[in-house]
């Protein structure tokens, strides 16, 4: 049977700056990458793939050129629609955990739901399930100091993944973790697609994740390079 597919873009583009100044970052990017896989771009610094995965979760739009996303073109969506499609389909990880230090593991995730206007009972039991799916339910009650950078880590995943979402993007989720924890998150999102379904597309430097994800795409100079 035919995959759908989750990503696909057409011929984007990403330009920065004005006249002299103007940094073309992304060159003429096409991609598809099928629902329920698990995909890294890799690239050195200053490649393109932190743009193209900030493009891919509606938080910039492309110069030129159409990305869509969970079957729905969000390059020519209003602020508005962006920010209800990161609510509802979209799941955010970042290098920097950036959890509200005062605030347990649970009232982290929690928080996020409520900012979205989740019911109280759904945004608990949400909150809970997410916890749980990231192996935390017993670390719940902690706070972030009171946590290694791999629970931390793994909070942040929970806050991405409660609302339920289609995708998740991570940028360099592991660029802050020691190798053996950078595994360990690795395999996590290798879980999240197997056992839930989940598409889940990252960037990292890291050697490791060849054994671990589907498929690989390099960037070099704003343009993809190889994939294997």
């Amino acid at each position: 049977m035919e995959l759908k597919n989750c990503i696909q873009t057409v011929g984007v583009t990403r330009v920065f700056g004005r006249g002299s100044n103007t940094i073309k970052v992304l060159k003429g990017i096409d991609l598809t990458i099928p629902t329920g896989r698990l995909v890294a771009f890799k690239g050195r610094s200053g490649s393109g793939k932190t743009t193209l995965i900030n493009l891919l979760g509606a938080l910039d739009r492309p110069t030129e050129g159409k990305v869509q996303v969970t079957g729905k073109i969000i390059s020519d969506m209003s602020d508005r629609e962006r920010e209800r499609l990161r609510r509802t389909s979209i799941g955010l990880v970042f290098q920097t955990f950036a959890l509200i230090p005062l605030m347990s593991a649970y009232e982290n995730v929690e928080f996020v739901l409520r900012i979205s206007g989740y019911p109280v009972k759904e945004r608990k039991e949400a909150a809970y399930q997410a916890l749980d799916q990231v192996g935390l339910v017993s670390r719940m009650h902690h706070r972030p100091f009171e946590m290694s950078g791999g629970e931390q880590q793994r909070v942040a995943i929970a806050r991405a993944i409660a609302h339920k979402p289609e995708l998740i993007l991570a940028d360099e989720p592991t660029a802050e973790l020691d190798s053996h924890t950078g595994v360990r998150i690795m395999k996590l999102f290798r879980d999240l697609v197997d056992r839930h379904g989940l598409s889940v597309v990252l960037t990292s430097h890291d050697p490791a994740i060849i054994d671990i994800v589907d498929q690989v795409y390099e960037l070099e100079d704003g343009l993809i390079v190889s994939n294997c």
